[in-house]
């Protein structure tokens, strides 16, 4: 593996395609998913106590400061529809890939219904990233 200074990272934010979703709804729950693990782990850093900034406190892997620090990268794919979101999400936990399922609650579209919409893979190494992610087609 290459030294981590050497190493690129980014995040690869999945949408679903069956659902019909304006562009912008698209657009909105993309940025859900890319935001939720960051307001996860804030979360759950004030939920423990810690009065110190999370960006301190150790909670960060070295690629999370990294993305944080440089670029953003993202990457942007397609899957299918709900099955395929939910398998690519579990192909991430089953390779210990950090990713961020979203749950749109149904007030704009969808008729009330929660539905599932997004995810983000990462952020963590490309290569770590591209275990999960490589297969798929990009928006």
């Amino acid at each position: 593996m290459p030294d981590t200074s050497e190493r690129s990272v980014k995040q690869v934010i999945v949408i679903r395609r069956d659902l019909g979703m304006r562009r912008g709804k698209e657009v909105a729950q993309g940025a859900h998913a890319s935001a939720a693990w960051l307001a996860r782990r804030l979360h759950r850093d004030s939920a423990q106590g810690n009065r110190t900034h999370a960006w301190y406190s150790g909670w960060f892997t070295e690629a999370e400061c990294l993305w944080m620090k440089g670029s953003f990268t993202k990457v942007v794919c397609q899957v299918a529809d709900e099955q395929a979101l939910r398998d690519v999400a579990q192909d991430a936990m089953s390779n210990g890939v950090l990713c961020h399922m979203i749950t749109d609650a149904g007030k704009t579209e969808f008729h009330g219904e929660p539905t599932l919409t997004a995810l983000a893979v990462g952020p963590d190494y490309a290569d770590v990233v591209d275990m999960v992610t490589s297969n798929l087609k990009l928006y």
